[in-house]
């Protein structure tokens, strides 16, 4: 399955984009930790780039593009901004690091996926999870 969508630089369009994506992809039955994983880590991304890449700007959209298969999940979130050497973030664990209130959403990206690559001079980040199904006794969040 293949999701693609073209999100407004709006904070508020996020939740129900997240909504949907999670009720698109409930037959595949994926495990409750693996679905955290990746909302979390979806949220990041589309709230980097409408506040850091497109800086809100209403004009400038944020393109997502999400493969699902039995085994894995990719997504890929481009914004529309100037980009940004994803090499030089800062590390949020350091001493100097700890007390600043963001600087961490790609940090927590990187620790919930299994693969994080930036692309586009850094306009774009393709995030991939290896997911494992549930038990057909499972219950919880994501049977819901």
């Amino acid at each position: 399955m293949i999701i693609t969508e073209t999100l407004p630089s709006r904070l508020e369009a996020i939740p129900e984009f997240i909504a949907s994506f999670l009720e698109k992809i409930k037959p595949f039955r994926i495990n409750d930790d693996d679905i955290f994983d990746i909302r979390i880590s979806l949220e990041e991304a589309l709230v980097n780039a409408i506040k850091h890449g497109n800086r809100f700007n209403a004009a400038l959209p944020v393109d997502v593009s999400i493969d699902i298969i039995p085994a894995r999940v990719t997504i890929a979130v481009k914004n529309q901004g100037k980009g940004f050497d994803y090499a030089k973030i800062p590390n949020p664990t350091k001493d100097d690091n700890l007390q600043k209130l963001s600087g961490r959403g790609v940090f927590l990206i990187k620790s919930l996926m299994d693969a994080v690559e930036f692309f586009d001079c850094g306009r774009g980040i393709k995030m991939v999870k290896s997911i494992k199904k549930r038990g057909k006794n499972d219950k919880g969040r994501a049977g819901q």
